[in-house]
């Protein structure tokens, strides 16, 4: 294995060309409601990575259909099985961001939209693979997957990631930091909306004969939050309310929308039972659930803190403590963890402001993060 320090050196001297490629990506627009604009993006993608790192084996691209195409790009390498390096090229900004928010560099500090969450990521990874070429050092089979709709759920790109994961060595997720930390766990996400339907009446005049919607759905709110143990790692949080249509109509309609945070499989079974065995009260009114798991949980498993020991070690000879965390939040690794593969997720920026207005990116961080990734890679060759 190189040295990481020389890998370093390789990459500060390319400092500008790499803020050259960011820029010209940031400038991109790229939102995730946006086909025209992730499709011109996508095709940028494809000529700037045959320019930096060459024409891959093999490209399979998949129509996102109103969202963002998924393109997989596999490069030989040493090895029986390829790396997953996993990308996402939306953003959560609309057209028109980067007039109110340019590309900036002024000192160590990046900004523009999307910079941090996640298009200096894939600069990372690129420059990476770069950084181990002029080193004269064989890359491990890379399988790079550029997904066009992770901030809107990946709804078309999820079946797509799991196919391309099954069978990878490892997989390394080119997501912003957490303040510098690589996220060895992240929580699982589910999404549901509970729907009442109670008896529409005369609040005034016919009280008995009326059953509130909005009564059934207030009960199902307490006992929904009552759902919560931190302790476990676990939120449920309604987050919308919708019901009845006048203040002297018993509601005959409600519902509830909810967001649920897991931080383990066995969390994520005792939510499934507990909306199973939602009742209402009256048994005048119905409760009927809908929603689904967004996300897997992202379990910090012997595997993956395998791989983040040996990342954890070479970070220390670029001088760089490299700590590792659980979030809230969920990625595309959501998926590829779940089948068992190792994943180190948050090998992307060092900043801070994702889907904020004050979202910045540390030059020396993506320098740092850069040779980080290159060693890294280099390690798991052969």
């Amino acid at each position: 294995m190189t040295d990481p320090k020389a890998l370093l050196d390789w990459v500060t001297a390319h400092r500008d060309d790499m803020l050259a490629d960011l820029r010209t990506y940031v400038e991109l627009e790229s939102p995730s409601s946006d086909k025209e604009s992730l499709n011109s993006t996508l095709a940028w993608l494809g000529s700037w990575l045959d320019e930096r790192i060459g024409e891959p084996a093999r490209i399979h691209r998949v129509d996102g259909g109103e969202r963002g195409d998924i393109e997989v790009r596999d490069y030989p390498g040493r090895g029986d099985k390829p790396i997953l390096l996993l990308c996402h090229y939306d953003t959560v900004w609309p057209l028109g961001t980067l007039a109110e928010i340019p590309f900036r560099i002024d000192g160590d500090r990046g900004t523009g939209p999307g910079i941090f969450d996640m298009k200096s990521g894939l600069v990372h990874a690129v420059w990476a693979l770069r950084a181990l070429d002029a080193a004269g050092l064989e890359r491990p089979p890379i399988r790079l997957l550029l997904n066009g709709d992770e901030e809107i759920g990946s709804l078309s790109s999820r079946p797509v990631i799991e196919s391309e994961a099954a069978g990878v060595a490892a997989a390394l997720v080119f997501e912003a930091s957490a303040d510098g930390a690589i996220k060895t766990g992240r929580k699982g996400v589910g999404i549901f909306r509970v729907d009442a339907t109670g008896v529409e009446a005369h609040a005034g005049l016919d009280p008995d004969k009326g059953c509130s919607a909005i009564d059934e759905i207030a009960r199902v709110v307490l006992y929904l939050h009552g759902l919560t143990d931190r302790e476990k790692g676990t939120t449920v949080n309604v987050g919308v309310l919708e019901g009845g249509t006048r203040t002297n109509v018993a509601a005959g309609k409600a519902s509830a929308q909810l967001d649920v945070r897991v931080a383990s499989q066995e969390e994520a079974d005792r939510i499934d039972r507990a909306l199973a065995e939602l009742r209402p009260h009256d048994s005048r009114a119905t409760l009927t659930l809908s929603g689904a798991w967004n996300r897997p949980v992202m379990e910090r498993t012997p595997t993956t803190v395998a791989l983040y020991e040996r990342a954890r070690a070479i970070a220390a000879e670029l001088g760089v403590d490299l700590r590792e965390c659980s979030v809230g939040g969920a990625s595309d690794g959501n998926f590829v963890a779940a089948l068992g593969v190792p994943v180190l997720d948050g090998f992307g920026a060092v900043g801070d402001g994702a889907h904020a207005r004050h979202e910045h990116i540390s030059v020396q961080g993506m320098l740092e993060r850069t040779a980080l990734a290159a060693a890294t890679l280099d390690a798991l060759a052969g």
